[in-house]
């Protein structure tokens, strides 16, 4: 049995909270969807502010928290899981590489769908931060032309810059869901591999990013 003794803490409170606030935040959005926009876009913005104080913290915070701790090259992470996978793999106390590298695809796939999102509010609600940047007269086909008297049919023209408006919706529509379920597959990628390691290294990996504490022994 371990005692506090054995222990020692790993994670702060900044990368134990966000990581669960993440948590909360992302299936909140991801399941209200249209349904409810405004729980929607709010659950988006608390994942957007989470993931811009993480990628700081992972240069600036504390030892662990850093990505110059758990960022490590593919040959290396590959050989990690590797090891994993035939039961002969380092234990680290903090990521370990196969970790690192499932968190910066889990904050570049967060900030697209993020990013994404907020085009698609400004796009159709006109709203948001980005309702000033992103919008129907932005895109591109719909400037003005000095050789509009050579056109026979305005309307023609109108109708293309509709249909060139609905196109542009709908591919950043189409966007955003896709990184939503993107980040959803690695959600499920990443819950695996935290149950995985905690078998392979008979430790609980949940318990410790709730009470910031790991096992002592290791590197």
């Amino acid at each position: 049995m371990t005692t506090p003794n054995d222990t020692i803490r790993v994670w702060d409170p900044i990368v134990r909270i966000g990581h669960w606030i993440l948590v909360i935040a992302f299936f909140t959005a991801y399941l209200t969807e249209d349904d409810f926009l405004k729980q929607h876009v709010w659950a988006g913005y608390v994942v957007g502010i989470v993931v811009c104080v993480r990628l700081l913290w992972g240069f600036v915070g504390t030892k662990h928290a850093r990505f110059a701790d758990f960022v490590k090259s593919p040959a290396v992470t590959l050989r990690y899981i590797g090891d994993l996978a035939t039961n002969r793999a380092k234990r680290y106390v903090g990521h370990n590489p196969a970790a690192g590298a499932m968190i910066l695809a889990l904050l570049i796939s967060l900030s697209g769908t993020v990013i994404s999102g907020l085009m698609v509010y400004a796009i159709e609600e006109d709203a948001g931060p980005l309702a000033g940047w992103v919008a129907y007269d932005t895109v591109p086909g719909t400037l003005p032309t000095l050789t509009g008297v050579a056109y026979a049919d305005a309307d023609e023209y109108e109708d293309d810059d509709e249909h060139e408006d609905s196109a542009f919706e709908e591919f950043v529509e189409e966007t955003h869901e896709i990184l939503a379920n993107i980040t959803l597959l690695l959600v499920a990628l990443h819950i695996a591999g935290v149950l995985f390691s905690s078998y392979a290294h008979k430790e609980n990996l949940i318990r410790g990013m709730i009470n910031g504490r790991k096992r002592r022994d290791g590197e």
